[in-house]
């Protein structure tokens, strides 16, 4: 499949780069939404250099067709709405494009965290389940796993040992809590290391105990 690379934010390693973050944006977002937080951590991982990539814009169903960055359309916000499995899939091969010239540039697979937040917490999933490169970690907040009807009777288990941290707010008023614990309980019966966090008053958003955790698990499960 040929795909349009990605542009991307980027904050540097400051230090020997040998380890690599992608954070996917959501909806309506950009790369830029996520590098005051990519800033904040870079401090305490220096060596680690953060790629935020822009999502195209497309028109998005929800929002009355209206064009706006995302990795794909959305027709309901509902666990049994229709999906839009071509767009999802176009993503996800940009990504591993995106990945892949990590790779090029001497960082391994195995030194790279896919995450992302809200819709591009769902390509994040998406693309582990599907990618035959085994990542050193998967963050996944506020989000659900996509086509996941295909993922169950297709996925890949190359990231089978691969930690997955999944972060939910219980006040999430888009992506409601409960397709999250849906999803881990999906992706837990497939047999992947899913650690599920779930946080007070949190809505459609993030927080200073989730960064926390996103800190803890980058050091002691990545090896970061």
């Amino acid at each position: 499949m040929s795909v349009a690379p990605l542009k991307s934010v980027i904050v540097p390693a400051v230090a020997n780069h040998s380890a690599t973050v992608v954070f996917l944006h959501g909806l309506g977002d950009s790369g830029y939404g996520w590098q005051p937080l990519a800033l904040v951590l870079a401090r305490q991982f220096p060596h680690v250099k953060w790629v935020l990539p822009n999502a195209p814009n497309r028109p998005i169903s929800i929002n009355m067709g209206m064009r706006m960055p995302g990795w794909y359309d959305i027709k309901a916000l509902t666990p049994d709405g229709e999906e839009d499995g071509p767009g999802i899939k176009q993503s996800a091969a940009a990504i591993r494009q995106l990945i892949q010239d990590e790779i090029d540039s001497g960082i391994p697979a195995s030194r790279i965290v896919l995450g992302g937040f809200s819709q591009g917490s769902a390509m994040s999933l998406y693309t582990a389940l599907t990618t035959d490169k085994k990542f050193a970690g998967v963050i996944a907040l506020s989000g659900y796993l996509p086509l996941s009807k295909q993922i169950l009777e297709s996925h890949k288990d190359t990231n089978k040992e691969t930690p997955f941290l999944l972060g939910h707010g219980d006040e999430d008023d888009v992506v409601a809590l409960n397709w999250g614990k849906m999803s881990t309980a999906a992706l837990t019966n497939l047999g992947f290391k899913i650690n599920f966090k779930v946080y007070r008053g949190m809505g459609h958003s993030t927080c200073e105990q989730e960064i926390q955790d996103i800190t803890q698990f980058l050091k002691s499960e990545c090896k970061f």
